[in-house]
């Protein structure tokens, strides 16, 4: 990759992370509340999930943009035991056919103590490198795929229309912020 690509992926990653704005603790918070709440609305096995899961991580607007160089970017919280432990930041770049802008909240279900564990430790956590995160896909009846329920991490994509398909957190940097 040369140097005016990764430039333009940078610009477009911070074009994006200007777009969705920095936000408060209290803003983190409402919003995660809220996204928690459609997730839970949404998919029955995903808040059956979210019940067991060790440690859940909630990014409720994360904003992708791009033209031909993309950028996503958002802000949510971990929560441990039902108790907010940390805030942190999702960013990603990608090159190819893209254009426009949407938002959609993503939940991070660390199912083992040993996932949450490798989490919490990592500096700057990458998907599909420092673990890789099962994204959820439902079949009849809104059941999750029962290879999915073996996973020790596991991802929800979703929007106001529902849960999102064919979408991947591989290649997300996750790092801890201080709003």
């Amino acid at each position: 990759m040369n140097m005016m690509t990764k430039s333009a992926i940078f610009t477009v990653v911070f074009m994006a992370a200007g777009f969705a704005n920095a936000a408060t603790k209290q803003e983190i918070d409402l919003h995660s509340q809220e996204a928690l709440e459609d997730f839970y609305d949404q998919s029955s096995a995903g808040k059956e999930l979210a019940q067991r899961a060790k440690g859940i991580l909630i990014f409720p607007r994360v904003v992708k943009a791009g033209i031909g160089v993309g950028g996503e970017y958002g802000e949510g919280k971990l929560l441990v035991d039902g108790q907010t432990e940390g805030y942190y930041n999702i960013a990603s770049a990608s090159i190819g056919f893209q254009l426009g802008a949407q938002r959609k909240s993503q939940v991070i279900l660390f199912m083992t103590d040993a996932a949450l564990d490798s989490f919490r430790q990592t500096e700057g956590w990458k998907a599909g490198v420092d673990g890789s995160v099962a994204v959820a896909t439902l079949g009849t009846g809104g059941a999750l795929d029962s290879n999915t329920l073996q996973e020790p991490i596991i991802g929800f994509v979703f929007s106001n229309e529902g849960l999102m398909y064919n979408l991947t957190f591989e290649g997300s940097k996750i790092s801890r912020i201080d709003p």
